[in-house]
């Protein structure tokens, strides 16, 4: 009964006068926007069938230049056929039942309501998958935050050398690349606007650090067409503590959804996410390192990556994939 009666009043007493209304409105809950589907690619979607399967990709041959002078006898290469398995080992599901009677007499359609959700939910987990796989972390739970480093090699690293997280340690930054003396794996991130020049050891600018990023890829030579980088919501707060017309207009940064909220910085299309992978109590603004709270930003293109700690930072590349579903 939504009215309270005064004491000794026992009209209607079973508040049947006030019946309870249904909407057929049904209040939707918050959700996170996925950005995997717009940073990765589905090159090999259509040769996968099934849980189990493994494909083997050819990486492309090293071909050696050589002198040439008149009378030189030519001595053709032999080319080389390695390659490496992209294994389909995950997979997930979702089930719900709705009773033939239940589904008659609902004032709302559960099943589309539950199916949306699961679509979701899947597309949730997806995220903090391959943020984590592409970070070098990985869930300790399912639907949780990535927050273990990863030590399984899924199928075959693409570059034999990388580490059981399938990172490079020779593309590894750490705080030293930014300010000399220092030599901890994670630097404490600073708006420009309240240091100007970081002179504290362990401490870089937000844009400082994506230019840091930008120098990695292009030392590797990796393609600067189609690059993108993946921040948490704190680091968007330092950029626009580090200089707020970043977001303005004339930068692209206006009306953009599905968690792109830049087209260009330093070359990069920048997309901010919840699903990133974070250890402790994640990222915050105090700056300073803190080995045991911090939280990371992924930044690759295609066959590269590049990794970042959000109030620390690490900074690695290696070649990756990750299949979008269709």
């Amino acid at each position: 009964m939504a009215f309270t009666s005064a004491a000794g009043y026992g009209n209607l007493p079973n508040g049947n006068f006030s019946p309870v209304i249904y909407s057929k409105q049904v209040q939707l809950a918050f959700r996170k926007a996925a950005v995997c589907e717009a940073i990765t690619n589905s090159d090999y979607f259509g040769e996968i069938a099934a849980m189990g399967d493994s494909v083997k990709i050819i990486k492309e041959p090293e071909i050696t230049v050589k002198a040439y002078e008149r009378g030189t006898t030519i001595t053709p290469q032999d080319l080389d056929d390695e390659d490496f398995s992209l294994t389909i080992d995950k997979a997930n599901y979702f089930a719900f039942k709705v009773d033939d009677i239940e589904e008659a007499h609902s004032h709302v359609n559960f099943e589309s309501l539950s199916s949306n959700r699961a679509a979701y939910r899947l597309a949730d987990q997806f995220d903090q998958d391959v943020l984590g796989y592409l970070s070098g972390f990985k869930q300790s739970a399912i639907s949780g935050t990535p927050d273990t480093v990863n030590t399984t090699v899924n199928g075959t690293k693409s570059v034999t050398t990388a580490g059981s997280d399938e990172l490079l340690s020779s593309m590894k930054l750490n705080a030293s690349d930014f300010n000399a003396g220092n030599s901890a794996n994670c630097v404490g991130l600073k708006p420009r606007a309240s240091e100007a020049v970081p002179t504290t050891a362990g401490v870089a600018n937000p844009l400082t650090v994506i230019a840091r990023m930008a120098r990695q890829l292009d030392l590797q030579n990796v393609d600067s067409q189609g690059r993108w980088l993946v921040v948490d919501p704190v680091f968007v707060e330092l950029l626009k503590d580090e200089d707020s017309r970043l977001f303005d207009s004339d930068f692209g940064g206006s009306g953009l959804q599905n968690g792109l909220i830049l087209n260009n910085l330093h070359g990069f299309k920048v997309h901010v996410s919840n699903n990133l992978p974070k250890v402790g109590t994640g990222p915050s603004t105090t700056g300073g390192t803190n080995a045991n709270n911090f939280g990371v930003i992924v930044v690759p293109r295609s066959y590269a990556l590049t990794v970042i700690s959000g109030s620390l930072m690490i900074l690695t590349e290696s070649p990756k994939f990750a299949i979008s579903p269709k």
